[in-house]
């Protein structure tokens, strides 16, 4: 079997380095466009996984081509309105940049508990031209079954917990939700903190569960006691009645872990509205580490300790992954992770 071609062997072959190699395939950064045509060019000559499917991806990279666009509407499925969705504008304007230059369309539909619950498509969504679906924070998997059947490519962003074990015929998309909360506690412990908990509805999505995951694990490999009291993780309603059933959570407990790992951002939000509730300081008191560096973590007040999620990457390998769907529909489904970057700020301090 021949060896997995690397960032680094395409820098080493162009005698670049690997961030310039990585601004190039992820269209990230700024990068003069003739480096990144020549990037570009050497991936797919030494068979980069990134563009082994990506005929019409690559093809739109390369001035001599003379493949016609292709014309239709992706229609994207939201079980959310996604102004609340901090990565979703980046995200979908990345997206759906790179499948207008193929010549595809996006239309946007909103799914409600109307639409659930009877089984029935979005009154906005019209399939004579729809040539595949994507979904996003569709996480009922009964609906997203029906989906999958209507013989439509279909591209999970993120998806129900259910699928683990009732796979979707579908891609599936998601970020890195393991390596920064291994890192957090493997650094943790060695600053004494030994005491750590976890916040967030597990059940509510893949990410969620998946961190709760990684907690747990690396609690294991870090050879660190779990205990379940510190674990708040019952299912609950989202918004104002969420942060109220953390705060009545948090004033339950005896005592206080060193610090909480958090499903979200914004859990960590609601987390730390509960601590000042009961006049417990963040960090002095507790430390909180919260998960895909949402604005808000930036200006909150500490600072949230958090993991960063591309969204242009993201944005980037989804139409990556929808576009060689519709052009190759027999492919094996594939689950891709994208990167995330550890940031430490006051919350951990």
């Amino acid at each position: 079997m021949p060896a997995k071609v690397t960032l680094q062997d395409i820098a080493d072959a162009l005698g670049v380095s690997r961030n310039t190699v990585s601004k190039a395939i992820n269209n990230t950064g700024v990068l003069a466009e003739a480096t990144r045509q020549k990037v570009l060019e050497k991936a797919i000559e030494m068979g980069y996984k990134q563009f082994s499917y990506a005929n019409s991806i690559s093809d739109i990279t390369n001035p001599f081509s003379s493949q016609p666009k292709a014309s239709g509407e992706i229609a994207l499925f939201s079980g959310s309105f996604l102004n609340n969705s901090h990565f979703a504008s980046t995200m979908l304007d990345k997206f759906q940049y790179e499948i207008s230059l193929l010549g595809y369309s996006l239309t946007m539909h909103r799914v409600d508990h109307q639409n659930i619950e009877s089984r029935t498509l979005p009154l906005s969504y019209r399939p004579d031209n729809t040539k595949a679906i994507v979904c996003i924070e569709m996480f009922d998997h009964s609906y997203c079954e029906m989906l999958c059947d209507m013989g439509l490519p279909v591209l999970m962003v993120d998806a129900p917990v259910a699928s683990y074990w009732k796979p979707l015929n579908a891609d599936t998309i998601l970020m890195d939700n393991f390596s920064n909360i291994y890192t957090v506690i493997n650094d943790m412990k060695k600053r004494g903190i030994s005491k750590i908990g976890y916040v967030g509805q597990v059940t509510h999505c893949r990410s969620f569960y998946e961190r709760f995951m990684a907690f747990r694990e690396a609690m294991y490999i870090n050879g660190l006691t779990i205990d379940e009291k510190f674990c708040l993780t019952e299912v609950h309603a989202h918004g104002d009645d969420y942060k109220e059933y953390l705060s009545l959570a948090l004033s339950k407990l005896d005592e206080m872990p060193q610090l909480f790992i958090c499903a979200n951002d914004f859990v960590a939000i609601d987390v730390l509205y509960g601590l000042k509730k009961l006049g417990i300081d963040c960090p002095k008191d507790i430390k909180l580490f919260g998960f895909d560096d949402s604005p808000e973590s930036k200006i909150m007040t500490p600072s949230l300790s958090t993991s960063h999620i591309h969204s242009q990457v993201i944005g980037y390998s989804a139409a990556n992954l929808i576009i060689t769907r519709i052009e190759q529909p027999d492919l094996n489904y594939r689950t891709v992770y994208t990167e995330t970057d550890l940031i430490y700020r006051d919350s951990t301090t």
